[in-house]
């Protein structure tokens, strides 16, 4: 016997047990997002590694160590996307979408990054994205934060996660500051771990964004950004801080926010909660006015956040899914041939006639009993019955499968009428 191949590790089956979450979280993100005026776009999970390397740095770890990059047959380096936003401004800038306009744009999708695959991190994940273009101001952060916190209240998840906020400044801020925060990091350098030590020449702001305990006493006292800060980015957070205040939005400025990725500038924001362990990034996200420049296309202001959707099913599961009920209305007994060769086309015309209506129709034959054993398992609340008798006189048989009530025999006309009649009062 052939060994069985495996799924590659830390890229998971969405098995059919499962999928009724992400579908319910996915309707009700595209719900609102629409309700926002939000369009989707579709980009390509592959994309050329250049992409990546000029957008997220080349000395960041996704770069460096998690990409997925392989040579194509034409000696082309391409890269699994691991992350949305540089694919969404690349698909901008090459299809005339941004200069001079402004755009509200969402996306969902797989992304790949080779990491050690654990509870909440995955090598194949899933994210929804939204960016916006073309505008500046403080009240585009707003909108987003507040689109981001009424998703958190329609998914019933408000009290399982908390909103921390900070501002990077302008690039010219951030370039002043770096160079105080390596001085004072140079300092203490028998206190940083391996990890802070290789990003002090790489990547200082990261050593900021630590986990390391050993390491919390010495990044509290470290230098704060939001006192080197330009007086634009300075005046930019407060109105944003404004508005949320008065929308009623509760945030935590956290000045050791920074953010993995080279691209931001400003605000940076992130919904976080204690509720999945060390994976506690649920949404994420900032403005990125620099990056379509920074890819070719003319300046152009940019905000956006993602969110990964297995640890948001994660913290649905916790709280309990609203049942969503996929199942079929009715299962379609067949019995005989005669049955077998019309009840496909039965089938049709009921669903022709009832739109929405779900029906399993029986196929591969079997007893009477061993059909009815399977209408039962399919969840169906009622069964249709089709036998040699039904065929010649055009009727076909409902029988209820959850309660006491009596078969009906109908012609096929009284039978879709009955059907919408029974879904109507079902859904009301």
């Amino acid at each position: 016997m052939s060994k069985h191949i495996q799924a590659v590790r830390g890229m998971n089956d969405i098995l059919p047990d499962v999928t009724p979450a992400w579908r319910y979280l996915e309707g009700t993100v595209r719900g609102l997002f629409d309700a926002y005026g939000y369009q989707e776009i579709r980009m390509p999970i592959v994309e050329s590694t250049e992409l990546f390397k000029r957008s997220i740095g080349e000395v960041t770890d996704i770069v460096e160590k998690e990409m997925y990059t392989f040579e194509d047959r034409n000696g082309d380096m391409l890269t699994l996307r691991p992350e949305g936003t540089a694919g969404c401004v690349r698909a901008g800038i090459q299809n005339g979408l941004l200069h001079n306009q402004t755009q509200r744009l969402w996306y969902s999708g797989p992304m790949f990054r080779h990491e050690r695959p654990q509870k909440g991190r995955y090598r194949q994940f899933h994210q929804i994205g939204v960016e916006t273009f073309g505008l500046a101001g403080p009240d585009i952060d707003a909108e987003l934060i507040l689109m981001s916190a009424r998703l958190w209240k329609q998914l019933g998840l408000a009290d399982a996660v908390e909103l921390q906020l900070n501002s990077l400044g302008s690039s010219e801020s951030r370039t002043a500051y770096r160079a105080i925060l390596v001085e004072y990091l140079w300092h203490h350098a028998d206190q940083l771990d391996e990890d802070s030590q290789r990003r002090l020449n790489s990547n200082p702001l990261r050593v900021l964004d630590s986990k390391n305990p050993q390491m919390q006493a010495l990044i509290a006292a470290a230098p704060k950004l939001s006192d080197h800060l330009d007086a634009a980015s300075r005046e930019h957070f407060e109105q944003l801080c404004a508005l949320l205040d008065a929308a009623g939005v509760r945030y935590t400025i956290n000045p050791c926010l920074v953010r993995g990725l080279d691209y931001y500038s400003k605000t940076v924001f992130e919904w976080v909660t204690d509720k999945l362990g060390a994976q506690g990034t649920v949404c994420a996200g900032g403005r990125f006015d620099g990056l379509v420049e920074q890819l070719g296309g003319r300046g152009t202001p940019a905000m956006g956040f993602a969110m990964g959707v297995e640890r948001l099913i994660a913290l649905l599961d916790q709280g309990g899914i609203p049942q969503q009920d996929y199942r079929p209305h009715a299962y379609l007994v067949l019995l005989g041939e005669q049955a077998q060769r019309e009840g496909l086309l039965l089938a049709e015309r009921l669903r022709d006639a009832v739109p929405g209506l779900r029906i399993e129709t029986h196929c591969g034959g079997g007893s009477f009993k061993s059909q009815f054993k399977k209408a039962d398992r399919s969840g169906a609340p009622l069964a249709l019955i089709l036998g040699e008798e039904e065929c010649q006189q055009g009727r076909v048989g409902i029988k209820p499968l959850r309660d006491d009530g009596e078969q009906q025999q109908m012609s096929h006309g009284e039978a879709a009428e009955w059907l919408a009649s029974y879904m109507q009062q079902t859904n009301d």
